[in-house]
Order: C-alpha cells, then structure tokens, then sequence
C-alpha cells in the first residue's frame, strides 16, 4: 500500500506523533516524581504540539483502512497472516 512505503505519509506522521508522545511521557515521569513541577501550560502545549499530525493521521488512516481500499493490495490471507 503506498501510503504505508518507506517515506511515505503514514510513516513520516508516525515520527511526528511518536516525538510528540516521547515529550509527553517526559513530562509525565517529571511530574510523577515531583508533583510540584505540574505545569497544566506546559502539558497543554506538549499535547497541542502534536495534536494536529496525530488527528490528520487517524483521518486518513482509517480510509486507508477500508476494506475496499485494502483489497486492493491484500487478499484476504494476507491480511489474516499480519500479526495484530
């Protein structure tokens, strides 16, 4: 499927919501262990910082998901034997 190729859309915005993620956790563990450092800014910006990749991603990966768009590259076997 062309949108999952190397450099391809999917993946370019997996990078983008993983970094995004990667920040997120970073917080996260800061917070955990010292609450005092909570910053609800500073959360917010992490999460909108990712925000837009993350919902154009999900968009656009659900129609590639389609059944009548995978039939295109997949049969049925196929798409059985990928380990989810």
């Amino acid at each position: 499927m062309p949108s999952f190729a190397e450099n391809e859309q999917h993946l370019e915005s997996h990078k983008k919501i993983h970094d995004g993620l990667e920040e997120l956790g970073k917080i996260i563990r800061k917070v955990y262990d010292d609450q005092s450092t909570y910053s609800p800014s500073e959360l917010r910006a992490c999460m909108d910082g990712f925000r837009e990749p993350l919902m154009r991603h999900l968009d656009e990966e659900v129609n590639d998901l389609r059944a009548e768009n995978m039939r295109k590259y997949w049969t049925k076997e196929e798409v059985r034997a990928i380990p989810i």
